[in-house]
């Protein structure tokens, strides 16, 4: 079976890295993102994935705009781009969408591939759990902090995982273990349950992860979310086992020296992802009755800081 015509839409640092494992296996595939000189840049230059990988790839195809990929028909696409741009990116995806068309969300955040399901129906929709931290050095220039082997990836329908297998040994193939998995829910609420309960408390008070678990006012902060995230999780149908949460911590004892994207964010002045992180948990609290105080305090805490700068 040939290989899909696959595009990747947001090369920033997650995106780099995705869409330079797929041109190692596949020169052809597309690249979109609308960012000021980035086209001509990676062009010229190509893509270099430094730290944890060792990627340099040429760029031969690369566009500005998602309409622009009409005429290619790409089969698959994966999305990198931030959570608050996702709507947009769907609307616009909807002009050239057609049956059989599989969008794949690679988003920090809870609930993205369900705004997919929505718009496009389940047979559209995949989601893949990252499990690499990276920084973008300049444009198509990234280093990677670290890499918990493997990602994971799965389609909303069974009838997909063979798509999803595909997709996986073809990443994978290109040098990021990804492996295909029945349930990815249950793996994104893995990986997002740690997410979500360390990027508002890192946000706010500017410190690593290593040292806002070290630190006993945050790590109490911490341990109140914790409790709060895995009951939400619970009443969601995920419950996740009595020793979920000393994997979780262990998992973060490995990245623990890194900042949480989220503090870059908040230094930059730039608008963060807390709805689908910190406030997703907050409305799935609501939704199923579990309380989350402490989760909305610190949810509220980090809106606030944006309303510092951003412009109404």
């Amino acid at each position: 079976m040939e290989k899909p015509t696959i595009a990747v839409v947001g090369i920033g640092a997650t995106g780099a890295v995705l869409a330079a494992a797929l041109l190692k296996i596949d020169p052809e595939v597309l690249l979109v993102d609308p960012q000021l000189g980035l086209k001509e840049t990676l062009l010229r230059d190509g893509i270099r994935i430094t730290g944890q990988f060792n990627f340099q790839v040429p760029v031969r195809n690369i566009f500005s705009r998602i309409g622009d990929l009409r005429e290619s028909r790409p089969q698959v696409i994966f999305l990198a781009t931030k959570t608050f741009h996702l709507q947009r990116v769907l609307d616009e995806l909807g002009e050239l969408f057609r049956p059989g068309m599989k969008v794949v969300s690679t988003h920090n955040g809870l609930g993205t591939e369900d705004l997919i399901a929505e718009r496009f129906g389940t047979d559209a929709a995949f989601r893949m759990s990252l499990n690499y931290g990276v920084a973008l050095k300049g444009p198509g220039q990234v280093e990677a902090a670290f890499f918990n082997r493997p990602n994971h990836l799965g389609a909303l329908r069974p009838e997909n995982r063979e798509m999803g297998t595909r997709l996986a040994a073809q990443l994978t193939a290109g040098g990021l273990d990804t492996e295909c998995v029945e349930d990815i829910k249950r793996f994104v609420w893995k990986k997002m349950i740690m997410k979500c309960t360390m990027a508002s408390i890192c946000a706010v008070t500017d410190k690593t992860i290593q040292g806002a678990l070290d630190f006993p006012p945050t790590r109490e902060i911490a341990d109140a979310c914790f409790q709060e995230v895995l009951a939400v999780a619970k009443a969601k149908g995920f419950d996740l086992g009595a020793d979920y949460l000393q994997q979780a911590l262990a998992y973060l004892e490995k990245v623990g020296v890194h900042k949480d994207s989220m503090c870059f964010d908040i230094a930059n002045r730039t608008r963060t992802e807390i709805d689908f992180l910190g406030g997703k948990v907050v409305a799935y609290g609501e939704e199923t009755g579990v309380p989350t105080p402490v989760y909305r305090i610190m949810a509220n805490l980090v809106r606030a800081l944006e309303d510092n700068y951003l412009v109404k």
